[in-house]
């Protein structure tokens, strides 16, 4: 059995009761695996399967096998009060399915994985306020550590702020406050650089665009 700190993606029905389970481990890169009788009300797993949940996971791997089995799950964070609010909801599924879609299976990205959970932190203490710049440091810093960030043609105030933002460590928040039409400028670029390289268009991306 492989132990290893996780970050739940995406979930996937599968037989009666079981789920297909997609998770990022910060030590062998995305997998996935099935979790038997997770959709049980006492399967065992509890909250530790929502989406973007931080946990500790267990699981073994078959040779020859595509999918791990899942035995159980440690939940060292939840992002259940950032679920519940209609914007922050919408911030974590443009997370989740960026992540689903730009990393490769079974490849390490430590510098991924703490961009994702250093984002996740800062959400659950900024809340609603900090929607709008978690989003699009996220979105910049997806593209930029998953290999490829060509030349983004926004207004100059925009590139500004983005080349202020790739100085920062990836472990750094970037202090400066945006304006909405900045931000907007520089979000929209991201999420078409990112659709460029993915198979469909983000899902979540025009709901969260509705509200700015």
């Amino acid at each position: 059995m492989i132990a290893s700190e996780a970050i739940v993606l995406r979930t996937y029905p599968f037989k009666e009761a079981d789920l297909i389970v997609s998770f990022f481990t910060r030590d062998h890169g995305k997998l996935r695996g099935v979790a038997n009788r997770a959709r049980r009300p006492k399967g065992g797993f509890g909250s530790s399967l929502e989406r973007l949940s931080q946990v500790q996971i267990h699981y073994t791997a078959r040779e020859n096998r595509d999918l791990v089995r899942i035995d159980h799950c440690d939940l060292q964070h939840s992002q259940f009060e950032l679920s519940r609010v209609y914007t922050t909801g919408l911030a974590l599924d443009v997370m989740a399915e960026i992540s689903e879609h730009l990393l490769p299976m079974a490849e390490v990205n430590e510098k991924y994985f703490r961009l994702l959970a250093r984002v996740l932190e800062y959400l659950r203490g900024a809340g609603e306020s900090g929607v709008w710049r978690a989003v699009t440091y996220f979105e910049v810093w997806s593209v930029r550590l998953s290999g490829f960030l060509p030349e983004v043609r926004v207004g100059a105030e925009s590139m500004g702020i983005l080349e202020e933002i790739l100085k920062h460590s990836v472990e750094q928040m970037p202090e400066r406050d945006w304006t909405a039409s900045t931000a907007k400028d520089l979000r929209r670029a991201m999420v078409r650089l990112i659709e460029d390289h993915i198979e469909r268009r983000l899902l979540a991306a025009p709901m969260l665009e509705e509200m700015a």
